[in-house]
């Protein structure tokens, strides 16, 4: 630990005996505005896929865009304002709250101090925007963007997820108080459905599995029961499974409300071909509650029966993959009216599911306990006080 940087003036260690200062009257407002941010990012994203679906291809200035830019940019200035406050009640001396945005880190050699969860929503959204003129720049290169998988749609994409986490980080700071619990609800499944699009450049890969079915369950499953270790409390991982379904349906019925009126706005016609199946919403795996709820049984018969939990997310997350692909083709099924249970591919495609799962239950519950531990120990106020990571 750098002793040297603990004694600076500007950042002189507060005693004890001085009250915690949370920073913001309101600490769930800033959350909540992160979150906002998020969302608009999501529906943003789920009306440009569909704009390119429906319509065709686009420029770099269009309402679709418009907001999912708008999204990053309220994130990135919501945690620029929690990182300048937290930096000036450090100057001045105060206890910081660790539950807001969890225990601060310095950052630039101490210039500031940054809750940890505001940290990442931040640097992501800072990634995302610089991303964008990157983006901006292979519009005015190429002309016309055709597909989602150009380099600068990746990038995009990766740096919103990044975002999407710092938002988790947050609630799951907060995880004691109501509002951090229902912010994660919310967070997980935004950052779940979202994580879906990264799939994209693995769909045409050859095989006799299907990747991209791996991949959603994977991913999935990991960001479940990340949520489950952080909150571990009966019914969160369902209750994340309920919410994603939620928006699913409100994104289904929005995504080619808003590419057809915006199209008829700006005089464009509809391609010919319109597909009746939203092209994002569909993505989303339909029947993650089902998993959701195998994880719940395993965890609950974990506990019930007390079964040593290094084991246990393990478990859960290699039957909660196994459910995602065996419902994988039931959902093609739903959506499309065609399709079927090809044998063959279905049991490989599961295999590899379970197996991944087990790297998700594996990944997933260290995330967890990785984020509860971003919360400073209540023992003593002046605990509080210590940064997380020193000289950033």
């Amino acid at each position: 630990m750098d002793h040297s940087m603990a004694n600076r003036p500007a950042f002189a260690l507060p005693t004890a005996d001085k009250a915690i200062d949370q920073g913001v009257t309101r600490p769930w407002l800033p959350a909540a505005l992160v979150t906002l941010g998020t969302l608009s990012s999501l529906f943003g994203i789920s009306w440009d896929v569909q704009w390119h679906i429906d319509v065709g291809p686009d420029t770099f200035f269009t309402l679709p865009h418009l907001v999912l830019y708008a999204g990053s940019a309220i994130a990135g200035l919501t945690s620029l304002a929690v990182v300048l406050m937290t930096t000036a009640r450090q100057r001045a001396g105060r206890l910081i709250d660790p539950l807001v945005g969890g225990r601060h880190v310095r950052v630039l050699g101490g210039a500031f101090a940054a809750p940890v969860g505001y940290l990442v929503s931040g640097t992501g959204a800072a990634m995302f925007l610089l991303t964008g003129l990157w983006d901006m720049w292979w519009h005015t290169l190429y002309g016309f963007d055709a597909t989602l998988s150009s380099p600068p749609h990746v990038s995009l994409f990766l740096s919103i997820t990044v975002t999407m986490a710092g938002s988790v980080i947050v609630y799951g700071a907060a995880r004691e108080q109501r509002w951090g619990r229902i912010g994660m609800i919310i967070a997980m499944p935004v950052m779940v459905a979202f994580s879906m699009i990264t799939l994209a450049p693995v769909k045409d890969l050859p095989g006799v599995v299907n990747p991209q079915t791996i991949g959603s369950a994977f991913l999935s499953l990991m960001l479940l029961i990340t949520a489950a270790a952080c909150l571990r409390r009966p019914g969160g991982a369902l209750a994340i499974g309920l919410v994603l379904a939620a928006m699913q349906g409100v994104l289904w019925v929005y995504s080619p409300w808003a590419a057809h009126v915006y199209a008829g706005f700006v005089g464009l016609p509809l391609r010919d071909y319109v597909e009746p199946v939203p092209a994002f919403p569909s993505k989303l795996p339909m029947f993650l509650v089902l998993a959701a709820a195998s994880v719940e049984l395993v965890l609950w018969r974990a506990r019930s029966r007390r079964w040593p939990m290094r084991w246990a997310p393990l478990a859960a997350g290699a039957l909660g993959g196994a459910v995602v692909a065996v419902c994988a083709p039931l959902q093609d099924l739903v959506m499309t009216g065609h399709g079927g249970f090809d044998m063959p591919p279905l049991v490989a495609t599961t295999i590899g599911s379970a197996a991944f799962g087990v790297l998700a239950g594996f990944l997933g519950w260290r995330f967890g306990t990785m984020m509860r531990g971003t919360t400073a120990t209540p023992n003593t106020a002046a605990s509080t006080t210590r940064p997380l990571i020193e000289g950033i």
